[in-house]
Protein backbone atom coordinates (compact mmCIF):
# COMPACT_ATOMS: atom_id res chain seq x y z
CA UNK A 1 0.00 0.00 0.00
CA UNK A 2 1.42 3.40 -1.05
CA UNK A 3 1.74 5.98 1.71
CA UNK A 4 0.26 9.38 0.90
CA UNK A 5 2.46 12.14 2.31
CA UNK A 6 0.67 15.49 2.51
CA UNK A 7 3.36 17.93 1.44
CA UNK A 8 3.99 21.68 1.42
CA UNK A 9 6.63 23.55 -0.57
CA UNK A 10 8.12 26.78 0.82
CA UNK A 11 10.40 28.81 -1.45
CA UNK A 12 10.54 32.47 -2.46
CA UNK A 13 11.71 31.64 -6.01
CA UNK A 14 8.76 30.84 -8.34
CA UNK A 15 10.94 28.78 -10.69
CA UNK A 16 12.21 26.68 -7.79
CA UNK A 17 8.63 26.06 -6.63
CA UNK A 18 7.59 25.09 -10.17
CA UNK A 19 10.51 22.66 -10.51
CA UNK A 20 9.68 20.99 -7.19
CA UNK A 21 6.00 20.78 -8.14
CA UNK A 22 6.94 19.00 -11.37
CA UNK A 23 9.18 16.57 -9.48
CA UNK A 24 6.49 15.93 -6.86
CA UNK A 25 3.97 15.18 -9.60
CA UNK A 26 6.17 12.25 -10.64
CA UNK A 27 6.26 10.84 -7.10
CA UNK A 28 3.03 8.91 -6.32
CA UNK A 29 3.61 9.04 -2.56
CA UNK A 30 3.39 12.86 -2.47
CA UNK A 31 0.10 14.75 -2.27
CA UNK A 32 0.88 18.45 -2.64
CA UNK A 33 -1.42 20.46 -0.34
CA UNK A 34 0.02 23.97 -0.59
CA UNK A 35 2.91 26.32 -1.33
CA UNK A 36 4.22 29.46 0.37
CA UNK A 37 6.62 32.13 -0.84
CA UNK A 38 7.88 33.42 2.53
CA UNK A 39 8.39 32.27 6.09
CA UNK A 40 5.43 34.06 7.66
CA UNK A 41 2.98 32.69 5.10
CA UNK A 42 4.52 29.25 5.56
CA UNK A 43 3.83 29.29 9.31
CA UNK A 44 0.19 30.26 8.77
CA UNK A 45 -0.31 27.49 6.21
CA UNK A 46 1.53 24.86 8.24
CA UNK A 47 -0.68 25.64 11.25
CA UNK A 48 -3.84 25.48 9.11
CA UNK A 49 -2.99 22.48 6.90
CA UNK A 50 -0.83 20.43 9.29
CA UNK A 51 1.12 18.73 6.49
CA UNK A 52 3.15 15.54 6.98
CA UNK A 53 6.13 17.03 5.14
CA UNK A 54 7.48 20.52 4.51
CA UNK A 55 10.05 21.00 1.73
CA UNK A 56 11.71 24.17 2.95
CA UNK A 57 14.11 26.62 1.32
CA UNK A 58 16.61 28.28 3.68
CA UNK A 59 17.58 31.60 2.11
CA UNK A 60 14.36 33.64 2.23
CA UNK A 61 13.78 37.29 3.21
CA UNK A 62 12.61 38.23 6.73
CA UNK A 63 12.05 34.78 8.25
CA UNK A 64 14.40 32.19 6.71
CA UNK A 65 13.90 28.44 6.56
CA UNK A 66 15.87 27.75 9.74
CA UNK A 67 13.63 30.24 11.57
CA UNK A 68 10.51 28.60 10.14
CA UNK A 69 11.64 25.16 11.34
CA UNK A 70 12.36 26.50 14.84
CA UNK A 71 9.00 28.29 14.99
CA UNK A 72 7.14 25.15 13.88
CA UNK A 73 8.81 23.23 16.69
CA UNK A 74 7.72 25.84 19.25
CA UNK A 75 4.15 25.55 17.93
CA UNK A 76 4.17 21.86 18.86
CA UNK A 77 3.68 20.72 15.26
CA UNK A 78 5.81 17.90 13.93
CA UNK A 79 5.91 17.75 10.15
CA UNK A 80 8.93 16.05 8.65
CA UNK A 81 11.26 18.69 7.19
CA UNK A 82 13.44 18.46 4.11
CA UNK A 83 15.59 21.52 3.50
CA UNK A 84 16.00 22.31 -0.21
CA UNK A 85 18.72 24.90 -0.78
CA UNK A 86 21.57 26.01 -2.98
CA UNK A 87 23.88 26.36 0.03
CA UNK A 88 25.85 23.61 1.82
CA UNK A 89 26.82 25.73 4.83
CA UNK A 90 23.58 25.33 6.81
CA UNK A 91 23.72 21.53 7.10
CA UNK A 92 24.83 21.45 10.75
CA UNK A 93 22.01 23.78 11.83
CA UNK A 94 19.51 21.87 9.71
CA UNK A 95 20.24 18.50 11.26
CA UNK A 96 20.42 20.00 14.75
CA UNK A 97 16.74 20.77 14.05
CA UNK A 98 16.13 17.08 13.25
CA UNK A 99 15.63 17.58 9.53
CA UNK A 100 14.96 14.33 7.69
CA UNK A 101 17.10 15.34 4.71
CA UNK A 102 18.99 18.22 3.13
CA UNK A 103 18.87 18.45 -0.68
CA UNK A 104 20.99 20.73 -2.79
CA UNK A 105 19.47 22.52 -5.78
CA UNK A 106 18.89 21.63 -8.53
CA UNK A 107 17.16 18.50 -7.22
CA UNK A 108 17.11 15.41 -9.44
CA UNK A 109 14.17 13.00 -9.41
CA UNK A 110 16.20 10.08 -8.02
CA UNK A 111 17.47 12.32 -5.21
CA UNK A 112 13.89 13.27 -4.31
CA UNK A 113 12.92 9.59 -4.32
CA UNK A 114 15.65 8.80 -1.77
CA UNK A 115 14.51 11.72 0.38
CA UNK A 116 10.90 10.49 0.35
CA UNK A 117 12.13 7.02 1.34
CA UNK A 118 13.69 8.65 4.42
CA UNK A 119 10.49 10.58 5.16
CA UNK A 120 8.45 7.37 5.00
CA UNK A 121 10.86 5.66 7.38
CA UNK A 122 10.79 8.63 9.76
CA UNK A 123 6.98 8.76 9.78
CA UNK A 124 6.73 5.01 10.40
CA UNK A 125 9.24 5.25 13.22
CA UNK A 126 7.37 8.14 14.79
CA UNK A 127 4.06 6.29 14.63
CA UNK A 128 5.54 3.20 16.27
CA UNK A 129 6.99 5.23 19.15
CA UNK A 130 4.02 7.49 19.85
CA UNK A 131 2.19 4.99 22.09
CA UNK A 132 1.75 7.40 25.01
CA UNK A 133 5.40 7.10 26.06
CA UNK A 134 7.35 10.14 27.26
CA UNK A 135 9.86 11.41 24.68
CA UNK A 136 13.31 9.93 25.01
CA UNK A 137 15.99 12.41 26.08
CA UNK A 138 18.27 13.61 23.31
CA UNK A 139 21.78 12.13 23.47
CA UNK A 140 24.32 14.40 25.10
CA UNK A 141 26.94 13.66 22.44
CA UNK A 142 26.65 13.74 18.66
CA UNK A 143 25.80 10.33 17.19
CA UNK A 144 26.13 11.33 13.54
CA UNK A 145 27.25 14.08 11.17
CA UNK A 146 25.89 14.98 7.74
CA UNK A 147 28.66 16.09 5.41
CA UNK A 148 28.65 17.36 1.81
CA UNK A 149 29.83 14.83 -0.75
CA UNK A 150 29.52 15.61 -4.46
CA UNK A 151 25.93 16.80 -5.04
CA UNK A 152 24.40 15.62 -1.76
CA UNK A 153 24.98 15.13 1.95
CA UNK A 154 25.91 11.78 3.43
CA UNK A 155 25.39 10.52 6.96
CA UNK A 156 28.54 9.61 8.89
CA UNK A 157 27.97 7.78 12.18
CA UNK A 158 30.30 9.09 14.88
CA UNK A 159 31.41 5.54 15.63
CA UNK A 160 32.74 5.23 12.05
CA UNK A 161 35.15 8.15 12.36
CA UNK A 162 38.77 7.04 12.89
CA UNK A 163 40.26 10.49 13.35
CA UNK A 164 39.62 14.16 12.66
CA UNK A 165 42.19 16.54 11.23
CA UNK A 166 41.87 20.34 11.12
CA UNK A 167 42.40 22.05 7.76
CA UNK A 168 41.97 25.78 8.34
CA UNK A 169 38.22 26.41 8.73
CA UNK A 170 37.32 22.81 7.89
CA UNK A 171 37.58 19.47 9.66
CA UNK A 172 38.56 16.39 7.64
CA UNK A 173 36.73 13.34 8.95
CA UNK A 174 38.72 10.19 8.19
CA UNK A 175 36.46 7.16 7.78
CA UNK A 176 38.41 4.09 6.70
CA UNK A 177 39.94 4.83 3.30
CA UNK A 178 37.61 7.81 2.70
CA UNK A 179 37.57 11.32 4.09
CA UNK A 180 35.00 14.13 4.18
CA UNK A 181 35.23 17.86 4.90
CA UNK A 182 32.98 19.50 7.49
CA UNK A 183 32.83 23.27 7.92
CA UNK A 184 33.35 23.64 11.68
CA UNK A 185 36.12 24.55 14.13
CA UNK A 186 37.96 21.79 15.95
CA UNK A 187 37.01 23.22 19.35
CA UNK A 188 33.28 23.26 18.59
CA UNK A 189 33.51 19.75 17.12
CA UNK A 190 35.39 18.49 20.18
CA UNK A 191 32.56 19.74 22.42
CA UNK A 192 30.09 17.54 20.52
CA UNK A 193 32.16 14.33 20.78
CA UNK A 194 31.95 11.83 23.63
CA UNK A 195 35.28 12.07 25.52
CA UNK A 196 34.96 8.37 26.37
CA UNK A 197 35.18 7.65 22.64
CA UNK A 198 37.50 10.39 21.31
CA UNK A 199 40.63 12.09 22.62
CA UNK A 200 42.29 15.26 21.40
CA UNK A 201 46.03 14.72 20.98
CA UNK A 202 47.07 17.84 19.08
CA UNK A 203 45.68 21.26 18.26
CA UNK A 204 44.88 19.81 14.82
CA UNK A 205 43.99 16.19 15.65
CA UNK A 206 41.20 14.31 17.44
CA UNK A 207 41.44 10.51 17.41
CA UNK A 208 38.99 7.75 18.26
CA UNK A 209 40.44 6.03 21.31
CA UNK A 210 40.20 2.49 19.98
CA UNK A 211 42.03 3.62 16.81
CA UNK A 212 45.19 4.18 18.89
CA UNK A 213 47.37 1.07 19.18
CA UNK A 214 50.26 2.39 21.29
CA UNK A 215 52.08 5.50 22.52
CA UNK A 216 55.81 6.01 22.12
CA UNK A 217 58.37 8.73 22.73
CA UNK A 218 61.54 9.46 20.77
CA UNK A 219 63.84 9.79 23.77
CA UNK A 220 63.79 13.59 23.76
CA UNK A 221 60.39 14.02 25.38
CA UNK A 222 58.32 14.05 22.18
CA UNK A 223 55.44 11.56 22.19
CA UNK A 224 53.63 9.94 19.25
CA UNK A 225 50.41 7.96 18.96
CA UNK A 226 50.49 4.95 16.63
CA UNK A 227 47.25 4.40 14.74
CA UNK A 228 45.54 1.37 13.25
CA UNK A 229 46.12 0.12 10.62
CA UNK A 230 49.29 2.22 10.33
CA UNK A 231 50.84 5.65 10.67
CA UNK A 232 51.17 7.89 13.69
CA UNK A 233 50.65 11.47 14.81
CA UNK A 234 52.69 13.65 17.10
CA UNK A 235 51.09 14.42 20.45
CA UNK A 236 51.10 18.14 21.27
CA UNK A 237 52.60 19.13 24.63
CA UNK A 238 49.32 20.77 25.67
CA UNK A 239 47.50 17.49 25.11
CA UNK A 240 50.07 15.09 26.57
CA UNK A 241 48.00 14.77 29.77
CA UNK A 242 45.08 13.51 27.64
CA UNK A 243 47.30 10.75 26.23
CA UNK A 244 48.71 9.78 29.62
CA UNK A 245 45.20 9.60 31.08
CA UNK A 246 44.44 6.88 28.52
CA UNK A 247 47.12 4.66 30.09
CA UNK A 248 46.17 5.49 33.68
CA UNK A 249 49.57 7.13 34.26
Amino acid sequence: MTTTIRTMIVDDEPLAVERLQMLCAREPRIALVGTAADGEAALRLIEALKPDLVMLDIAMPLLDGIGVARAVGRMGLRPAVIFVTAFEGFAVEAFDLAAVDYMLKPVAHDRLTRAIDRVEAALRNRASHDAALPPEPQPEWAEEFWVPHRAELVRIATSQIDRIEAERDYMRLHVGTHSYLLHQTISSLEERLDPQMFVRLHRSHIVRRDHITRLRHDGSGVWFAALAPGGEIRIGRTFLANARAMTGR
